[in-house]
């Protein structure tokens, strides 16, 4: 667990060169922005979040009965990234009108 990174991890930086590549400027938010993205395009008032497929419950179905030493903690905890991510989602989602 010590080597699990949240910040600089490889698909995160390859996805920051590719934008800068394309002309795409970004900053990494430096102030505390709900949820904590990876990114921030603040021209287009888009934020970017880079997970990680395991952590963040993708194929949950199927990925669920793979787990086998300490089920109850890691179901628990993959489940509340999954809660986490909607609630975030839905604090980033433009309210009717708002475009």
């Amino acid at each position: 667990m010590s080597r699990i990174r949240s910040k600089g991890t490889k698909p995160e930086l390859l996805l920051k060169k590719a934008l800068w590549q394309v002309g795409v400027r970004y900053k990494t938010p430096k102030k505390p922005l709900p949820g904590k993205p990876d990114i921030s395009l603040k021209k287009y008032k888009l934020v970017i979040f880079v997970d990680g497929a395991f952590w963040h419950g993708y194929d949950w179905v199927n990925r669920k009965n793979a787990i086998k030493s300490n089920r109850e903690f890691w179901i628990a905890k993959i489940e509340r990234n999954m809660q986490r991510d909607q609630e975030v989602n839905a604090i980033y989602q433009p309210k009717a009108g708002e475009y």
